[in-house]
């Protein structure tokens, strides 16, 4: 009885101490419920947030044929619309496959949205990346970047280094070889990247040993984030290491040359122009070459091969190119003349397009990360401060409302004069079936992507005129493969002369075809799962 009294009497204290917060408590809940009921409900577009955590990620992720948007987006897009929410990356998000709001993310790029990649793209690719910063440091070094990839330098300077790289990489090739020509675009980018960031030449010991490194560092750099002993990623980042590691030997090396005077006029190179006209530290000169090197050799190199896929399955489009190529280097011929000019760029029309559709249908650029930044409301829906916002560039380009037949290769479609319904017209073409080339016409009876080639010839033009590319204004605003805004593709106007220019000397001297079977696939990267091997016969138009 007396301990029973002892204990009441001990917790008689705690009692009248928790009494005030007690009495206070429905006055809290009365509170909480008001701010509640006082709160606007958010309409947030229809969708599914998946699992804890992980959301609806691997599904997102999940590989598919690149000239398709994948069945979890077929999907959620039947299901949902073009805009709905999610959870990807870890993160409560909205995912857009509508053509307005994406232009409406891009356009406004540091006042409602800004870009946010996930923090593990970071720290394979350094803080001051291009790719991951915002804000003033990010347009400071975009200005560099365009500064060296300024319209006249293209036309005085990288054109010819470009023709100079390509022809290295075809003259490689000897008659009846097969090959990677994924592996080829590779190189030739690569060579050309790093001459023009630290003036190193093919073939020498060193550019291979950096080639080497860098293809360790790009497999983590498309792998899961996983920093464990022997993953793909932890690798990376050891070759990430030894690459900043050569990169600031060569900064030394240039930065004594330059204090003694001896700096080379030859070497009119990105890293010159940076120690000379910048003021970077040097933890943001190497992030930045870095990410320069990544950015302009892997995505070219991408949309080179997805060319040579594409254009096997369209052999009269080959034949116009053959055309267009044979008359530029007769006139090249017979004015004594033996480089590309930038006039003769200009003259490659037909294959303007044709870079356009390669770019359209095989959608290097999937998606882009961004996050906004204000609470917004787009078309009734509401997008919340924090929210992780990705635009997919790929469900624009592939939308058969925005494109006729999308997912057909048809470069006609962007001649000015063409007046052709595609859909009427389809079957007034050649038709060829095949099994084994160009994406042109899935077959829905085939998961892996068997292709029938179905395609209008450029004799469906209104009056039988082959017409002319659009000007950049007159080209379709749905159409964006290098992104838009303050962050559209700095090297852009590089990528399309690189595509150009390739184009040229391999149809001038080169039939080729696919050995295997094999297809491009959004891992969500852009890949051909063996390489894409094909095997070319030497020839010559002129």
């Amino acid at each position: 009885m007396i301990r029973q009294a002892s204990s009441m009497s001990d917790s008689l204290p705690t009692f009248y101490s928790l009494s005030p917060i007690l009495a206070l408590l429905p006055i809290f809940i009365f509170i909480l419920i008001k701010r509640k009921q006082s709160k606007p409900r958010l309409n947030l577009p229809p969708g599914n947030m998946g699992w804890p955590f992980l959301g609806e990620t691997l599904g997102y992720l999940k590989p598919y044929s690149a000239t398709t948007i994948g069945e979890f987006m077929e999907q959620h897009i039947a299901r949902y619309g073009t805009i709905y929410k999610s959870k990807l990356f870890g993160e409560p998000a909205i995912v857009s496959a509508d053509a307005g709001l994406n232009r409406f993310i891009l356009q406004n790029e540091g006042k409602l949205f800004e870009c946010s990649y996930p923090r593990s793209i970071g720290g394979i690719l350094g803080k001051w990346s291009m790719l991951v910063l915002v804000g003033d440091m990010h347009r400071d070094m975009r200005v560099i970047s365009l500064n060296f990839l300024s319209h006249a330098r293209l036309r005085t300077h990288l054109l010819k280094e470009v023709e100079k790289h390509t022809l290295l990489v075809l003259n490689s090739w000897n008659q009846n070889s097969t090959f990677s020509a994924q592996d080829e675009a590779k190189k030739f980018t690569f060579n050309l990247m790093a001459k023009h960031i630290m003036s190193m030449d093919p073939g020498d010991l060193e550019t291979e040993q950096l080639k080497k490194e860098y293809v360790t560092f790009m497999k983590g750099v498309v792998s899961a984030p996983l920093n464990l002993p022997g993953t793909a990623y932890r690798k990376a980042l050891k070759s990430r290491s030894t690459i900043l590691k050569f990169i600031e030997g060569k900064m030394e090396e240039r930065l004594r040359r330059i204090q003694e005077g001896n700096g080379s006029l030859e070497e009119d190179d990105l890293l010159n122009w940076v120690l000379k006209h910048s003021n970077l530290s040097t933890e943001q000169i190497l992030d930045l070459i870095l990410s320069l090197l990544f950015a302009g050799h892997e995505t070219s190199s991408v949309a080179i091969a997805l060319a040579i896929y594409f254009l096997p399955g369209c052999p009269q489009a080959i034949q116009q190119l053959r055309e267009e190529h044979s008359e530029i280097a007769r006139a090249k011929k017979q004015a004594g003349e033996v480089e590309l000019t930038w006039d003769d760029y200009k003259r490659m029309e037909f294959t303007h397009c044709v870079v356009n559709e390669t770019l359209r249908l095989g959608n290097v650029v999937r998606f882009l990360h961004r996050k906004a930044l204000k609470d917004v409301n787009y078309k009734g829906y509401d997008i919340p401060c924090g929210w992780k916002v990705l635009p997919v560039i790929a469900a624009v380009h592939l939308d058969p409302s925005l494109f006729d037949q999308p997912q057909h290769f048809n470069p006609w479609r962007w001649q000015v004069s063409s007046t052709y319904n595609y859909r009427q017209h389809a079957f007034e073409g050649d038709v060829v079936n095949s099994t084994d080339v160009g994406p042109l016409g899935c077959d829905d009876d085939d998961e892996h992507g068997s292709f029938v080639n179905v395609w209008a010839g450029p004799e469906n033009m209104n009056n039988g005129s082959r017409g002319s590319c659009p000007s950049k204004s007159t080209v379709n605003n749905n159409f964006l493969p290098f992104g838009g805004g303050p962050r559209l593709c700095a090297g852009s106007e590089l990528a399309k002369v690189e595509m150009a220019v390739f184009i040229h000397h391999l149809i001038l001297n080169y039939h080729w075809e696919l050995a295997d079977t094999d297809q491009a696939f959004a891992y969500p990267f852009v890949d051909f799962p063996k390489g894409l091997p094909i095997t070319v016969q030497p020839h010559s138009l002129i």
